[in-house]
């Protein structure tokens, strides 16, 4: 097996630390079972919050109460694009 020796954040290291420890695994299992993880699977690994906490907030200009009404705002959103063409 060969060596590589890569540069990550430490955000990063010390997630992969933790699951090193929880699992009792060492570090570069961790690491080899990720990279080996078909793409996307590793964003779907644990909680609804975990896996959209970077996309909470991401979006601006909208109104804060899309989630509420938002058929008032897509008929609001269709009446615009519309009135464009």
């Amino acid at each position: 097996m060969k060596t590589l020796t890569i540069r990550l954040p430490d955000s990063l290291l010390a997630e992969i630390e933790r699951e090193s420890q929880r699992r009792r695994v060492s570090k570069s299992d961790v690491v080899r079972e990720r990279l080996s993880q078909p793409q996307g699977a590793a964003a779907l690994a644990g909680t609804m919050g975990e896996v959209c906490r970077d996309l909470l907030g991401s979006v601006r200009g909208l109104p804060a109460d899309l989630s509420s009404n938002k058929q008032k705002h897509l008929r609001e959103l269709i009446r615009a694009k519309k009135h464009h063409r």
